[in-house]
């Protein structure tokens, strides 16, 4: 991916640092992918996508096929849904006319495996205790002897 992205940058003619402000990432992080000491994110993908149009989605992710779309195939600014540029779909298939998509499908979510569980409310009572009253109290000697004293009632 690293190299993708360095070649972008060479048809681009700009700078890592310049490369990085036009996607809208920091100068390093661009640096750290560049280097290899990290994976680009798919939200970086997506920003070089969306800054470099031109760029076929497919290659950039896998390498497969041309670095650049088709002029027909571009998209504009007006042609995108919610911001994200919309992709070429030829981009998925193989010169052979096999279609590579099956391994991008999507997955059907199933229903889901935990049903909620029912809300138990606990309370917790209370009950008050009588005072407690002191009815003797000893005092130990160091002889072995004690004295007992009992409160009046």
């Amino acid at each position: 991916m690293k190299d993708r992205i360095a070649q972008i940058m060479q048809k681009e003619e700009m700078t890592a640092g310049q490369f990085a402000e036009k996607i809208g990432i920091s100068p390093s992080s661009l640096s750290h992918i560049l280097s290899g000491r990290n994976n680009p994110s798919l939200e970086v993908v997506t920003k070089i996508h969306k800054a470099c149009n031109y760029v076929n989605l497919f290659w950039l992710l896998y390498g497969d096929g041309e670095m650049e779309r088709p002029a027909s195939t571009v998209t504009t600014e007006n042609s995108s849904i919610s911001g994200i540029s919309l992709f070429d779909e030829s981009a998925f298939f193989t010169p052979e006319g096999t279609d590579e998509r099956e391994n991008c499908k999507e997955m059907a979510s199933k229903s889901p495996v935990f049903t909620p569980k029912e809300i138990v409310r606990e309370e917790i009572k209370y009950i008050e205790k009588p005072a407690r009253k002191i009815t003797e109290i000893r005092i130990f000697f160091d002889n072995g002897t004690y004295e007992t004293f009992r409160p009046d009632k």
